[in-house]
């Protein structure tokens, strides 16, 4: 297992994220999803939609304190191109559940980030998944962190 990018976005994730940064269409965002259970990744990426993906053989964190995380312009910038190493990185804020589980604790397996092109009246049938990282923690009622690399979560070259 790796991090994946779901072929329904491939040659689109920088644009989503830039869309968002923009806040175009407004109500955009990236979301972040924890997976407590998932298929492999090969099976994984073909999912179009979050929907499908949580009606297919995949299970959302529900851990004491779980909710998904929200990114919005308010919290990103454009991707960046870097011209010298030939590449366009997208970059989100360290992501941090506080007080996650206890009375009730997961081990998780997986973090998505997806675009929802609209939070207050889109469903999981129109958020797109654009990648999956692995993110393998047990929850036990502390803080967990999801850092983001120094590059981002997400690099086209």
């Amino acid at each position: 297992m790796g991090d994946i990018v779901f072929n329904v976005a491939k040659g689109k994730v920088n644009e989503y994220h830039d869309r968002v940064n923009a806040n175009d269409p407004a109500n955009s965002a990236l979301i972040i999803v924890l997976l407590k259970v998932t298929e492999s990744d090969a099976l994984l990426k073909d999912y179009d939609t979050l929907a499908l993906l949580l009606a297919g053989s995949n299970t959302e964190a529900d851990f004491t304190s779980y909710a998904r995380k929200t990114i919005t312009d308010a919290t990103i910038s454009d991707s960046v191109v870097d011209d010298g190493a030939d590449v366009r990185d997208a970059d989100i804020p360290d992501q941090t559940w506080t007080a996650a589980g206890g009375a009730s604790n997961n081990s998780l397996v997986k973090l998505l980030i997806c675009y929802d092109p609209d939070t207050t009246g889109g469903t999981d049938s129109t958020v797109i998944p654009l990648t999956a990282h692995d993110f393998v923690i047990t929850t036990n009622g502390g803080d967990i962190t999801a850092q983001v690399a120094a590059a981002g979560y997400f690099r086209a070259s």
